[in-house]
């Protein structure tokens, strides 16, 4: 095994070499030097030993700060940086995040990464001592990082259903009821068609939301029609065309995020149809955009600013040895404005 090479033209130990030949992982080795919680008392003594005898010392900035208490939290996030610049969401829940931090004199280590990039950059992070523990997005069906960073003993909160979190404490927002609702309203305007473009379906939030949908349209004995985006323009836009161009044309159409509603205005213009004299509109996740763009956009509204708050708080348990239980933050409500209306006679 390759090693570094010390001034002397001797090869340095690395922590794989204490791994090898106490028999255990490089994690291991990390979690016994940084006295975590992780191994047992005879294998943190193996590897000290072996440590000392090869004369491997860990990073000594990484060191120092892993034993002097919490001082970065990281996030790593799957979309493109033009993207998520666009979001409103993510800009509010970061804003949450960083208001507790703040306060406590910690930082926030972010990274906008390739879906299957995740698990090695919060490995790395971790094991490095650069991070004392996670927030983990955009949760997936059988998401890979859940067993993969669980194993690795990294102190971590999953924003999403407790379904999707595996061991991790989970904090979420109860979507299906919001959905039922935002269906109910739309029913009771008098519409019988409707349409939902929603994100994309590898997201545990997206398929819970579609769930909802579906179940809501059955209930109510209403025709629906569902779409897949990925929560950018564009996609929006493509989304609502197949909708609007179906057979069976909605005359209502929900959008899982704000901007893909405020993206829909411009097809209506182009389909010669009046919001909402011809299509309602109804947007989750209220935001600045919704209230500015004419007509202002009905929406499903939640506090992501203290949504990013909570899932930070918990975390802060959670690194902190303490158990706390998963749970809800709150059901987004529904703020009627100007886009939705009774569909045309």
């Amino acid at each position: 095994m390759a090693g570094a090479e010390t001034g002397r033209g001797e090869r340095k130990a690395t922590i794989r070499d204490v791994a090898a030949r106490a028999g255990v992982s490089p994690s291991a080795v990390t979690i016994a030097v940084h006295d975590r919680p992780g191994v047992s008392a005879t294998t943190k003594q193996r590897i000290l030993k072996v440590a000392d005898e090869l004369g491997w010392r860990p990073n000594l900035t990484a060191a120092t700060l892993s034993g002097r208490g919490i001082h970065t939290v990281g996030l790593a996030i799957a979309r493109p940086a033009r993207l998520l610049g666009l979001e409103p969401f993510y800009m509010e829940f970061l804003s949450g995040i960083e208001s507790v931090l703040s306060a406590r004199s910690c930082s926030l280590l972010l990274r906008l990464v390739e879906p299957d990039e995740e698990i090695e950059v919060h490995t790395q992070w971790w094991q490095s001592g650069r991070i004392n523990g996670s927030i983990l997005v955009d949760l997936g069906v059988d998401d890979a990082r859940i067993p993969a960073l669980s194993e690795i003993g990294l102190p971590a909160v999953a924003v999403g259903h407790p379904s999707l979190a595996g061991p991790f404490t989970a904090v979420w927002t109860d979507d299906a009821p919001a959905i039922k609702e935002a269906v109910r309203y739309l029913a009771a305007l008098g519409h019988r068609t409707i349409g939902r473009v929603g994100g994309p379906p590898r997201l545990g939030h997206s398929m819970i939301r579609k769930a909802a949908f579906v179940e809501a349209i059955e209930e109510l004995g209403l025709a629906g029609s569902s779409a897949d985006a990925d929560f950018s323009p564009d996609q929006g836009r493509r989304a609502c065309r197949s909708l609007l161009l179906a057979p069976n044309r909605p005359t209502a159409i929900m959008f899982d995020n704000d901007i893909m509603a405020v993206a829909a205005l411009n097809v209506a213009d182009e389909f010669g149809l009046s919001v909402p004299g011809d299509l309602s509109i109804l947007a989750w996740d209220d935001s600045q955009l919704c209230e500015l763009t004419r007509p202002a956009l009905s929406a499903m509204s939640h506090d992501v600013f203290a949504f990013g708050a909570d899932v930070t708080h918990t975390l802060f348990d959670v690194m902190n040895g303490v158990e706390p239980p998963s749970h809800t933050c709150h059901i987004p409500a529904l703020v009627p404005r100007a886009s939705t209306a009774a569909p045309p006679s």
